[in-house]
């Protein structure tokens, strides 16, 4: 997996191209962290590459929501591909996170 890390209106952004699963995991769990330490609490997480979702992959966007949502902030995702909007609608993740079009959306989402 490929990772991207940027800022968009002065908000952090990590882009994402490839699998994210568990092998490919704890770089995002690591920024996210990171983020949120720096009292980051508005971050977007670009999905525009990422053909293929797992359940850790997913937890791991969860547990950013949260770390973010804590200190009265969000995580958007945006540009997901049709077989990653898929996951999130069969888990009903759809309904937890902001999902945008596109990442320029995203920052004007907060």
């Amino acid at each position: 997996m490929e990772i991207i890390k940027s800022t968009r209106n002065n908000l952090p952004v990590l882009q994402l191209k490839g699998r994210f699963d568990a092998h490919e995991v704890e770089p995002v769990n690591t920024w996210l962290v990171e983020q949120s330490k720096a009292g980051n609490i508005k971050l977007i997480v670009n999905l525009e590459g990422v053909n293929f979702i797992d359940s850790t992959a997913l937890s791991a966007l969860v547990r950013g929501l949260k770390l973010c949502r804590e200190q009265n902030g969000d995580l958007h995702v945006c540009s997901l591909l049709q077989p990653v909007r898929v996951i999130f609608e069969l888990t009903r993740l759809d309904k937890a996170f902001d999902i945008f079009q596109t990442e320029e959306e995203a920052a004007k989402g907060f």
